[in-house]
């Protein structure tokens, strides 16, 4: 007896190992990989079944919205209240369709490198998604690249062009983009339909190439569904806003696009945020239960270093009640409460994150600070070392490693 349950055990070690080789097979880890992760995405799933993410325990809803506009500096001030007379806007034509790039299906969690790698073939860029994956997010399981990450890869490895984001994008801004020439990515939400519990809203790019306002349509490349899809402006505006109508546009450094008559007042990064925030509050007044406005607003104070009125904002978002992938894209909350000392909270909000997003570097780094805050400083290397693990190019994990005096 004893005999067989040792040769048991023996075949099943000798099976783990045959198994595990041939996993390593480059062919076959690329077919499984993705479907193991979603698999466990499903499992996280059942494990934590909530569809919205926690309140904090510090969380207190606010009626109002702050009036008072920043001013951080004097002279973004003067431009504010005494702006430069601009050119008068060209009137747009009726219809812009430009040359759609060759199409490329995103792998899987790869919208945001497969989009950019679209964006990039218009100007002549002949890599892939790859490409910019291997530095963006190496691990196929990180399931977001912001982006400021995605600017980073143009501005590293295709130093022959230039890449900036605004935030408080109008239907008109990307208009007078694409009559210029010029293909513009946003990031907006949509619904996941399905059975299982990862169902529910998610963020995805797309890559606008066009436009129609006789049908009030915009022309896309979408990396998951196909080239050329239609979207209304009122369905692009309506899954913008939960990105705070975020927008990237790429162009040559030789040939660099005329970038103060299209953005207009938006073309100085801080008047951008300005203008983004009084947007917020005044969606806010038009309607105090739109959770997603809340959290623009709580974005838009939090980059004036206005922490705990930005803490505040997501308090109201969180308590109105925001899906549960929402911090997988967006990391506001965690920088806002913990520079309003509010670490417990930061903590909760990045567990529950880490649940159903396992692999989340931002996650994993802000619950190292909050750890570090509170005097664990061997969580808080585990946490920063476990971030470049999951993408060993992630600059704020080097830096707080070396902080700490430590190596990854």
């Amino acid at each position: 007896m004893r005999s067989r349950i040792m040769w048991f055990l023996v075949g099943t070690i000798l099976t783990g190992l045959l198994l595990a080789g041939i996993y390593q097979i480059p062919s076959v880890k690329f077919n499984l990989e993705w479907r193991i992760d979603a698999a466990l995405g499903i499992v996280r799933g059942w494990i934590f079944p909530h569809d919205v993410l926690p309140t904090p325990s510090g969380a207190m809803a606010i009626t109002d919205p702050p009036t008072s506009v920043p001013s951080p500096t004097s002279d973004v001030l003067q431009s504010v209240t005494s702006p430069t007379p601009g050119p008068t806007p060209i009137p747009l034509p009726e219809s812009v369709m430009l040359p759609s790039p060759e199409w490329e299906k995103q792998d899987w969690n790869n919208c945001g490198p497969a989009t950019l790698a679209i964006a990039l073939r218009f100007f002549g860029w002949a890599g892939d998604q790859f490409e910019i994956s291997d530095l963006v997010k190496p691990d196929r399981g990180d399931k977001n690249v912001n982006i400021e990450e995605m600017i980073y890869f143009v501005r590293n490895r295709a130093g022959w062009l230039e890449a900036d984001f605004r935030v408080g994008g109008t239907i008109e801004t990307l208009k007078r983009f694409l009559a210029m020439g010029y293909p513009v990515v946003v990031e907006k939400g949509y619904v996941i339909v399905s059975d299982g519990p990862d169902d529910g809203w998610a963020g995805h790019y797309m890559l606008l190439t066009g436009y129609d306002d006789s049908r009030q349509v915009f022309v896309g490349q979408d990396s998951f569904i196909g080239p050329d899809r239609e979207i209304t402006y009122t369905d692009l505006d309506v899954a913008w806003k939960a990105f705070n109508h975020v927008f990237m546009y790429v162009y040559p450094v030789a040939d660099p696009a005329p970038l103060e008559s299209i953005l207009g007042p938006d073309f100085d990064v801080d008047v951008n945020r300005e203008r983004a925030l009084e947007r917020a509050q005044r969606e806010i007044e038009l309607d105090p239960e739109d959770e997603f406005s809340w959290f623009n607003l709580g974005s838009n104070l939090l980059y004036f270093e206005r922490y705990i009125e930005a803490a505040d904002a997501y308090d109201t978002a969180l308590i109105l009640g925001l899906p549960w992938r929402f911090t997988r894209y967006q990391f506001g909350p965690y920088i806002a409460y913990f520079h309003s000392g509010r670490t417990e909270d930061v903590i909760a909000l990045t567990e529950a994150t880490l649940q159903r997003t396992a692999k989340a570097e931002e996650a994993r780094l802000w619950q190292g600070w909050a750890y570090y805050r509170l005097g664990d400083v061997g969580a808080a290397i585990e946490d920063f070392r476990t971030a470049l693990l999951i993408n060993p190019n992630y600059l704020d994990a080097h830096y707080a490693l070396e902080y700490l005096g430590v190596g990854p």
